[in-house]
């Protein structure tokens, strides 16, 4: 990637069918360009689907990329997002043997709570912007994480 590579995000209107993800996705790899996240879901009430994918790249390697997503017959729309409210989720394993309180204070701190305590595993659940997805895991570390779990990004235009 160039010097002006930035983190993008990009939003796809498809109709909901076999073999359209593939095609997407072909399209990124052909081209040499990376996808850091992919979130796909059903629009309900509607035969779409919402495809979240964030890349990185140059004002015009985006274009490029738009105008290549436009091309597919099954996408109706594509827009890159400026002005966008976008969360990430994450899903943490903790050992029974960590402290219940402090995990659930620093959880409350990045809009997350406990959401499951069993016999031998605590799991907590955060959702906020990448960004602070990205500090709350740095700061469980000394917590002793067994395992993470992060969703891709969902945005949406304000």
């Amino acid at each position: 990637m160039s010097e002006n590579s930035e983190r993008r995000v990009i939003s796809v209107i498809v109709v909901n069918e076999a073999s359209v993800l593939s095609r997407i996705t072909d399209l990124f790899s052909g081209r040499g360009y990376n996808i850091t996240s992919l979130t796909v879901a059903p629009i309900p009430d509607s035969k779409y689907s919402r495809l979240t994918i964030v890349t990185s790249g140059s004002v015009r390697v985006i274009e490029q990329i738009t105008k290549q997503l436009h091309k597919l017959i099954p996408v109706l729309r594509v827009y890159e997002h400026a002005d966008m409210v976008e969360k990430e989720m994450a899903l943490i394993k903790f050992p029974i043997t960590e402290s219940l309180s402090d995990i659930n204070t620093l959880c409350e701190a990045y809009n997350g709570k406990i959401v499951n305590v069993g016999d031998n595993v605590i799991i907590a659940m955060v959702t906020d912007e990448p960004n602070r997805v990205e500090n709350f895991l740095k700061a469980i570390k000394r917590y002793s994480p067994k395992e993470i779990v992060r969703s891709g990004a969902v945005a949406l235009e304000r």
